[in-house]
């Protein structure tokens, strides 16, 4: 098993990845309405970011949100088999306009979602679990995003 670093560079913890798979399994069996909650948080920190879904059914785009975060939860164990999937993600999500510093938003958004559902049941603990766990995706798909963005400036030239 390749270990699972955060951007922090320290080793995710198997107690860490085994809060995140119980907790997303939970929040997974109420995921249109966490998803909805995801995408309200995310336009309140961010309005703007409403335009780059422009007619977008929203509750597909939610099913895509659970898709990735299954994903991505799912192959905490072996990260490296899913870093193309999300490099490649990232790439096509600039194509629709985001950018690196919406992840941030994004992230909060997230977490913020995650504490509303778990109430008092989010704790420290399970909060940097999930703080961890999106810093090292949203690394590997900024990452990917930057070097598009090197690629398609050097194609240009």
């Amino acid at each position: 098993m390749v270990p699972v670093f955060t951007p922090q560079g320290r080793p995710m913890h198997n107690d860490q990845i085994l809060l995140l798979e119980t907790s997303f399994a939970e929040v997974h069996s109420v995921g249109e309405a966490a998803a909805a909650l995801f995408y309200e948080r995310l336009f309140v920190h961010d309005p703007s970011l409403r335009r780059l879904f422009g007619d977008t059914d929203m509750t597909q785009q939610g099913q895509k949100l659970f898709a990735a975060l299954r994903l991505v939860v799912n192959s905490l164990r072996n990260l490296p088999a899913v870093v193309p999937v999300l490099e490649d993600l990232a790439v096509r999500h600039t194509a629709y306009g985001v950018r690196n510093t919406h992840y941030d938003t994004v992230g909060v958004a997230l977490i913020e979602t995650l504490s509303l559902y778990f109430g008092a049941r989010f704790t420290p603990e399970l909060r940097a679990a999930w703080t961890d766990a999106y810093g090292t995706v949203a690394s590997v798909m900024t990452g990917a995003a930057d070097r598009a963005a090197e690629h398609q400036r050097a194609v240009a030239v």
